[in-house]
């Protein structure tokens, strides 16, 4: 690969074919790549690596999904905002089931997960401009990590995982915390606060960078694990919801763009965390 052809934005999916509520996404070992509200909202979307795009999913009771990720065995997890649940879904049979539901939630929001399969979950209060953090246990306990916060929104874990990132939109903030081996956190720490835009979805690759969203502003901030920023991709959207990895060698950043309702794709230099642990034996 070129280096031309690296970090350079494209149009993915068209104009209009999500909502503007487009969100999730993820990718299962197969690069097919995940989003949701494809076409209207209740629904998850499946779009191939070529680009074609169908809906997947039906989601039933008013449930409206936001964050998606894969665990070991391949089945899809979904927050659902809606209904305060994570939703669990067999790959094959497309069966939907509640992995979790927690009615304290405001509403879970961007999920995370560990290579050990417990997930992290954000919980914005969008109208109190405050949040939390939640741990849902592979047995589908869930577990209050930290309130008080602002706007908790994008979160993930680093390729060692030893490090949590939950970051504030409305505040503007990434924050690091000790992630230990059963999910517990400690020493939060600030790793950045940008002066202007929010942010929104993220990731890791294997290098332990963080893609960043900045919803607004049109572009995907890559930081390196200490909170500097490296270089900013521009993309043709401005309001970027969340970024996935995939393709296949993983370089590929699948970007959710809500103004345009579609995806954007560009390329990267080293490939994601989570297309590495989707592809592990």
């Amino acid at each position: 690969m070129t280096e031309e052809s690296l970090f350079v934005s494209r149009v993915f999916t068209p104009q209009g074919s999500f909502t503007e509520g487009i969100e999730g996404p993820g990718c299962d070992r197969a690069g097919n790549l995940y989003a949701v509200n494809f076409e209207r909202q209740h629904t998850i979307g499946k779009v191939t690596p070529e680009g074609q795009a169908s809906i997947f999913l039906e989601l039933a009771n008013g449930s409206i999904g936001n964050g998606i990720r894969f665990n070991r065995a391949g089945e899809m997890f979904i927050a659902d905002y809606v209904n305060h649940n994570i939703l669990k879904v067999d790959m094959q049979t497309r069966e939907i089931s509640i992995f979790a539901h927690e009615p304290t939630m405001n509403q879970p929001n961007d999920i995370a997960m560990g290579a050990n399969d417990i997930i992290y979950a954000s919980d914005p209060n969008w109208s109190q401009d405050n949040g939390q953090i939640w741990r849902i246990d592979t047995d589908g306990q869930v577990t209050l990590l930290e309130t008080d916060m602002g706007t908790t929104n994008g979160i993930e874990v680093s390729p060692d995982e030893t490090t949590l990132y939950v970051n504030e939109t409305v505040q503007r903030r990434i924050w690091a915390y000790d992630l230990s081996s059963h999910g517990e956190v400690s020493n939060k720490r600030l790793l950045i606060e940008f002066p202007d835009y929010g942010m929104d979805g993220m990731r890791t690759d294997i290098e332990g960078r963080l893609y960043v969203t900045r919803f607004g502003k049109g572009t995907v901030a890559i930081l390196s694990p200490s909170g500097e920023v490296l270089r900013e991709v521009t993309l043709h959207g401005k309001n970027c919801t969340n970024i996935a990895f995939g393709g296949d060698d993983g370089c590929n950043c699948y970007v959710t763009v809500a103004d345009q309702g579609n995806i954007e794709v560009f390329r990267t230099d080293t490939p994601g965390r989570s297309w590495q642990l989707a592809n592990r034996p």
